[in-house]
């Protein structure tokens, strides 16, 4: 095991900037060494908390820097897939944000770039290493909800704010909503889930097709009425080609039924995330926002009401801390203090530790393409008007 600290480059600036804590928590196994942005200011601040980095506002000459082992890929979505390769090319480890592909050339190409170099590639998919999250996947790897049947992932999260500049200009996720229809942001939704049924691993299952909906569009077009004018392009009828929500439903090999829904401009109170199992013994859900706790139920262990006999919901929490997964006990005290659920913290500590065991990443590039293809796969579906879509077998043209 080589315990070499990694010389690692964060590539976007203002959202690297989450991962400070993180970075400063494994600061004896991560060697900040550069970084990339395009904002001069960005690149500053960074200097500022880290003297001794280098500044980059050129990706191609920064990939040139012999000194940086491994990236971690944090630009705008439509950038990951090309950065990863061509950081995957000049012989650095990739750690990308989500999503990874956005198209099906992308993922057959990320894979073959993956496969031939040799090197880790893996997905910051921060939901899928939350607390609640992993203590699920714990549970369901020891069977205590028999045999799963049926998932829910949402990702539910009131971001107009981000949409615009302060000119009214679009950034890219206001560009990403002008320009596509259909799930356009779901390995949030279906990242955890995915993991609960042991997707793309061994004895595990696989996706098989989609078919996807999309609401009408007006969160946006009011939203910049209010705040722009009635005037403006971005407030006019057909601007906005995406519609407010985005429902997919995906079938597996082995017949387990998943639901997803993104939504992340219509206009409501926060709750970002909405998670569901059903399985033969047992049942998860989690509260529909703020003031509802998380709740389980596993059959012949849960309590039954005095009054009836009939069965009744536990709190998640009286099954934590004992039911809470390895890597959570491992590494919660210093999880705990970072975004996403502790997610920030643990994407990295993976990462590193997948370079310095030479092993798999948790979210490796199977994973990856598959979770992201749910983007292209449902643009196809909505176009077709909900047509039935088959996922590719990525696995098939690469090393099972």
């Amino acid at each position: 095991m080589n315990r070499q600290p990694v010389r690692l480059a964060i590539v976007g600036g203002n959202r690297g900037a989450g991962f400070v804590n993180a970075l400063y928590s494994l600061s004896d196994r991560i060697q900040l060494t550069a970084t990339c942005d395009l904002n001069e200011l960005v690149l500053n601040q960074w200097k500022e908390r880290f003297p001794e980095i280098r500044t980059y506002r050129d990706y191609h000459e920064m990939l040139k820097d012999p000194s940086i082992d491994a990236v971690f890929i944090l630009s705008p979505m439509h950038l990951h897939a090309r950065q990863s390769i061509d950081a995957l090319n000049a012989g650095k480890h990739v750690l990308s944000e989500v999503i990874a592909i956005q198209s099906l050339e992308e993922a057959w190409e990320l894979i073959e770039t993956v496969e031939r170099t040799g090197l880790k590639y893996m997905m910051s998919e921060n939901y899928c290493f939350s607390r609640s999250n992993l203590a699920i996947k714990n549970m369901a790897d020891q069977g205590m909800f028999g045999e799963i049947t049926y998932l829910e992932g949402g990702y539910i999260h009131d971001l107009r704010h981000l949409i615009h500049l302060p000119d009214g200009s679009l950034t890219w996720r206001g560009r990403l909503h002008q320009q596509y229809n259909g799930m356009n942001y779901p390995t949030h939704s279906i990242g955890p889930v995915a993991q609960w049924i042991d997707l793309n691993k061994p004895n595990g299952d696989r996706l098989k097709s989609v078919t996807a909906f999309v609401s009408k569009s007006r969160s946006l077009q009011y939203y910049f009425g209010e705040h722009f004018g009635k005037d403006h392009p971005a407030a006019r009828t057909g601007f906005w080609k995406q519609g407010d929500s985005a429902v997919a439903v995906i079938q597996t090999e082995k017949g387990v039924l998943i639901e997803l829904r993104v939504d992340w401009t219509s206009v409501r109170p926060h709750n970002k995330t909405h998670y569901l199992l059903q399985g033969t013994e047992g049942a998860y859900i989690t509260g529909r926002h703020p003031q509802e706790a998380d709740l389980i139920w596993f059959n012949n262990r849960s309590p039954k009401n005095e009054e009836d006999g009939s069965d009744m919901w536990e709190l998640l929490g009286g099954y934590l801390p004992l039911f809470d997964h390895p890597r959570w006990k491992q590494w919660g005290k210093y999880a705990s203090g970072t975004k996403h659920g502790g997610g920030d913290f643990l994407v990295l500590e993976e990462f590193i530790s997948a370079i310095q065991e030479d092993r798999t990443p948790a979210v490796d590039v199977y994973d990856a393409v598959t979770w992201s293809s749910v983007f292209s796969l449902s643009m196809e579906s909505v176009e077709a008007g909900g047509k039935t879509i088959l996922f590719p077998d990525f696995k098939a043209k690469g090393k099972v």
